[in-house]
């Protein structure tokens, strides 16, 4: 699946993936794929649906998605 974080707040160290139907996902900063631990608010993400904690769903393997090369349509 793909989204757009939301909100990710370094202190908790927890945030939210937004989705295209508006649903937001929660996440752990060890979701994070590459490991950092942070993540940028508004950054596009590519991310698995995973069964969460209490019956919801969460995003996992959160990973930044790489811009468009300069020049693409």
């Amino acid at each position: 699946m793909t989204g757009r974080v939301a909100a990710f707040d370094e202190a908790k160290g927890y945030g939210t993936v937004e989705v295209a139907d508006g649903r937001r996902l929660f996440f752990h900063c060890t979701a994070i794929a590459d490991g950092t631990r942070t993540i940028a608010v508004g950054t596009d993400v590519a991310f698995e649906l995973v069964a969460g904690h209490g019956g919801s769903w969460e995003a996992a393997a959160v990973t930044p998605r790489a811009e468009a090369p300069r020049g693409s349509p």
